[in-house]
């Protein structure tokens, strides 16, 4: 069983900054890409940013010269650096590993994780 945990998250004023970090821990083989959504309250879940196990990332036009995303392959685990805060910031932010090879080299499987989701608000 794979689990995301998710950490870094809570209340920052407008302009301030946050780090958030995700953990996969399991019998975890190969994880292709880890990232981020948000989802606002009344709004569908939206994609905030990925990066593969390449190094490729993925952003949002709203996360781009503000947030960075990063990733320690070797532990499993993904960061989002969030600098210049905004109100419209404010969403539960959810991690997400997607195309995870569990198992044995004969017994092999690959789902895809959601984490719990940490709460961001950004208020004065």
């Amino acid at each position: 069983q794979v689990q995301l945990v998710e950490s870094g998250g809570g209340l920052v004023q407008p302009g301030g900054s946050l780090m958030l970090s995700c953990a996969a821990s399991g019998r975890i083989f190969r994880i292709y890409a880890m990232g981020w959504y948000r989802q606002a309250p009344g709004k569908q879940r939206e994609l905030v940013a990925t990066s593969t196990i390449g190094g490729i990332t993925n952003s949002a036009d709203s996360a781009k010269g503000r947030f960075t995303i990063s990733r320690d392959n070797a532990k499993n685990t993904v960061y989002l650096q969030m600098n210049s805060l905004k109100p419209e910031d404010t969403a539960v932010y959810f991690c997400n590993a997607r195309r995870v090879v569990t198992g044995t080299p004969t017994d092999v499987h690959e789902s895809d994780y959601w984490g719990q989701g940490i709460q961001v608000t950004v208020s004065s």
